[in-house]
């Protein structure tokens, strides 16, 4: 009876191993621990990468005075203009292939970095950062803008413009959903309705300013 017992159980193990595996849960990257989806991210600075970071984490680099170290925590806030305008004549002298850009404050080099979503990720803008920052200037939102950890994110579409400061995580997010649907030359359907629902999310998310800088 031990042989056909045997051979019973040995394809069962191997199916446990051939098998699909269950996805590792995401774990904060500084103490270990389990994160939940939604969880809240940390920019390294000087690497300019995003890192998993649990609620007790985040709140350590959350505070006053924890804003030029290493690590600095990923804000939660998202501002819109609703005077932005941005016509077809001022898009074209951006230089942008797509409809959508957007722009934060790299505090080590001490500069403006302009990047678009692409088939292969975030691609950076080689155009003069002065001329980005003319654009940018022209509204409330760049005087508000946290270096490093938000971001301007700009929206062209059917002749129309939006104009919102969002969390910095949430415009690569936009960029790896991107990545992942695109498809031809413009992207396709399935990639221009995320991005339509993206979008919705962030309208729906965003409190007006005023022009001196204030939330509505």
């Amino acid at each position: 009876m031990s042989g056909p017992a045997t051979r019973t159980q040995g394809p069962r193990g191997l199916r446990r191993f051939a098998g699909p595996r269950p996805p590792r849960p995401e774990t904060c990257e500084l103490c270990g621990v389990a994160v939940p989806a939604g969880h809240r991210h940390l920019v390294e600075t000087e690497k300019r990468t995003l890192v998993c970071a649990c609620t007790a984490c985040s709140l350590l680099f959350d505070r006053p005075g924890t804003r030029t170290g290493r690590y600095r925590a990923v804000p939660d806030r998202y501002l819109t203009d609703p005077e932005h305008r941005l016509d077809d004549g001022v898009w074209e002298r951006l230089q942008i292939p797509v409809g959508v850009a957007f722009f934060f404050r790299n505090a080590a080099l001490d500069r403006l970095v302009a990047l678009y979503p692409s088939p292969a990720g975030a691609t950076e803008s080689e155009l003069d950062p002065q001329t980005w920052q003319q654009v940018l200037d022209a509204g409330p939102l760049a005087a508000l803008l946290e270096p490093d950890t938000e971001a301007l994110l700009v929206h062209r579409w059917e002749g129309r413009s939006g104009c919102y400061l969002v969390p910095i995580d949430v415009c690569y997010e936009l960029v790896g959903r991107m990545r992942m649907l695109w498809q031809g030359f413009d992207g396709g359907a399935e990639a221009r309705a995320a991005l339509g629902a993206f979008f919705d999310d962030v309208e729906r998310r965003a409190r007006p300013v005023t022009p001196a800088g204030e939330r509505s």
